[in-house]
């Protein structure tokens, strides 16, 4: 049987505008000024520094025998830990990609920008990892598209995936 609560039962406390100021009410105002911290643990952590020294890293199951991009610690098809690193290429095939005409944050493009799926060279099928295209148009974008990475300068580089500027065709 249904539970039926009635506004008689839950009434609470009525306030007025006034009840804060005139201290009926307790009210604290403070800038907690928060610092967050964020730690991308042990796999990503370290394809970020792989990045920043411009290598692709990514890991190898022997297991399975797959190769995997982005790393994980543990292989999601036979859930052994993966230990063994390997380089990968800075060249791929473009998966999927979208031709956006908006933002992230939801406001108008000029000039569209295209995320695209990447599945790079000497990773298995079904990996790959999500960045922008360039020197591409709606026209000439597509999947099957081969394409390198483009880098930022070394002293440019912070571990972020953003350390690649774009992948732009071959």
């Amino acid at each position: 049987m249904p539970l039926r609560w009635t506004v008689n039962e839950f009434r609470g406390t009525p306030l007025r505008e006034s009840d804060i100021p005139e201290g009926r009410v307790l009210s604290v105002r403070w800038d907690p000024n928060a610092r967050y911290a964020w730690d991308a643990g042990i796999a990503i952590g370290r394809f970020l520094q792989g990045l920043k020294e411009g290598r692709i890293l990514g890991v190898h199951c022997p297991s399975c025998r797959r190769t995997v991009v982005p790393p994980r610690i543990v292989c999601e098809n036979c859930f052994r830990p993966l230990t063994q690193w390997v380089p990968l290429q800075d060249t791929g095939t473009v998966q999927t990609v979208s031709v956006c005409y908006v933002n992230w944050d939801a406001s108008r493009r000029r000039e569209p920008e295209f995320p695209a799926v990447i599945a790079l060279d000497g990773a298995s099928p079904g990996c790959g990892i999500l960045h922008i295209l360039g020197e591409v148009t709606p026209q000439t974008v597509r999947v099957g598209l081969r394409v390198r990475a483009l880098w930022k300068p070394p002293q440019e580089r912070t571990g972020a995936i953003t350390d690649i500027c774009y992948f732009r065709p071959l």
